[in-house]
């Protein structure tokens, strides 16, 4: 009998609740990012000799937040399941808002007359790519840089995404040992991100790619929704790991948390201090510029074999029934390799021969004696 795929098209349909929930989401974001107290920290010096400045309060944001739902929950404000309810809903809704966003940046960009380097249009005559790479590197609403906002917001959305599916989980008194590895290990890893979020602006994301839809829709749609995807699956699906499994799960996050936060915190305390100790030496320097000591002395792009290896620690309590759950590892293995690519061209185009020493230094890309 042919299958009815009408209930399943319906809850698509975006609804006046999802569009209050996600500008909700938003507004506290804005308001919380200007007020709360945090740490500012300067970006990385721009083509014209600017340096923009981040208040970096996500963390406190994030716990108040956590905390205002808790109690809203507790006095039957607000319900925890609210977002596990409505989740499709919710993504058509932010992929709706991100084109919009999209389109108003595109607009606000070709009329840009700004000649600085964060807000100076780079207009390719190409309509396609100029809306998906974006034309200013660094535009902001009312004051708030929009693409370090946005990180924050779908990192963050990441998590109540999480927290509303593990709710619904102990609603339905089906939570499993697989969903608690899960929940655990994205909490820390997204507290962990919070915590260090001063390095985020020292990365590609921050201080080379504009905004345009790859990052808008990257962010508010991307990561929340399918890096979920295994809480989403294991809310219906019935995992029992053997305690083994359970180990080795711990063994493979640990040692993928281990190299990500590690080759990260490296590069940004070398951007910071060039002469800052790595595993207690002096770093090696290629021509003052490119530092091959630490992680960075083992591959090109360490820090992705970590961000692999915790993609991967997500998805394997699920177990290997269904290829779902790991949508996620496997789409990042391709995102960063065509991400390594492009890098890679970039340095070559930027440090010319330098880059050709780098290579020489530190021949692996990724994984070591293997790609």
């Amino acid at each position: 009998m042919p299958m009815d795929f009408t209930p399943l098209l319906t809850s698509f349909i975006p609804s006046w609740n999802s569009v209050y929930l996600l500008l909700g989401f938003f507004s506290y974001l804005g308001i919380s990012g200007s007020v709360l107290p945090g740490n500012v920290v300067a970006g990385v010096s721009l083509a014209d000799g600017t340096r923009l400045h981040y208040r970096c309060n996500g963390l406190i944001s994030l716990l108040l937040l956590v905390g205002l739902l808790l109690v809203g929950a507790w006095m039957d404000l607000v319900s925890l399941t609210a977002i596990s309810d409505r989740g499709l809903e919710l993504l058509s809704t932010t992929l709706i808002f991100s084109v919009i966003v999209t389109l108003l940046l595109y607009v606000a960009g070709c009329k840009s007359k700004d000649r600085s380097a964060s807000l100076k249009p780079h207009v390719t005559g190409n309509i396609i790519d100029d809306l998906w790479f974006g034309i200013q590197l660094n535009p902001n609403f009312l004051g708030v840089d929009l693409k370090f906002f946005f990180v924050r917001a779908g990192m963050m959305g990441w998590l109540l995404i999480n927290l509303s599916v593990l709710a619904k989980s102990i609603q339905d008194a089906n939570l499993s040992r697989s969903m608690i590895l899960y929940q655990l290990f994205c909490v820390i890893y997204i507290m962990d991100y919070f915590f260090y979020e001063e390095y985020m602006t020292s990365t590609w994301d921050i201080i080379a790619e504009r905004l345009g839809f790859m990052l808008v829709f990257g962010d508010l749609v991307w990561i929340p929704f399918t890096f979920s995807i295994q809480g989403w699956w294991l809310l219906s699906n019935n995992v029992d790991l053997p305690t083994a499994a359970i180990v080795a799960n711990c063994f493979v996050f640990l040692i993928g948390y281990l190299v990500f936060r590690g080759a990260n915190k490296q590069k940004h305390d070398f951007k910071k201090n060039p002469k800052a100790l790595i595993w207690g030496q002096p770093p090696k320097v290629i021509a003052g510029k490119l530092l091959v000591s630490g992680y960075w002395g083992i591959a090109r792009h360490c820090n992705y074999l970590g961000d692999l290896l915790l993609a991967l620690s997500f998805s394997l309590p699920c177990g290997i029934s269904s290829p779902v759950p790991y949508f996620y590892p496997t789409y990042l293995l391709i995102l960063l390799i065509w991400r390594e690519r492009r890098d890679e061209a970039r340095c070559a185009e930027k440090y010319k021969d330098v880059w050709v020493k780098y290579r020489q230094a530190v021949p692996w890309r990724i994984l070591p004696y293997v790609y």
